[in-house]
């Protein structure tokens, strides 16, 4: 499984049932990227995971894989 597919998998898991958009608002990224990223489409920058990761309260290891 590639990078930005485990990423995906994990960030459908931090959001759960909220709206994309909503999430997108708070978190300060366009909807659209947001989107993408969901749907493996798109590499993310290191700023955006930085900004998802504080969002979240999670370990970029995690967003990205390297750890459970």
């Amino acid at each position: 499984m590639e990078h930005k597919d485990i990423f995906a998998k994990n960030l459908k898991q931090l959001i759960g049932e909220r709206s994309i958009s909503s999430v997108a608002n708070e978190i300060g990224i366009p909807q659209p990227t947001l989107s993408r990223y969901l749907h493996s489409e798109r590499e993310i920058g290191l700023e955006n995971l930085i900004k998802i990761a504080n969002h979240f309260d999670e370990d970029l290891d995690y967003l990205v894989g390297r750890k459970n």
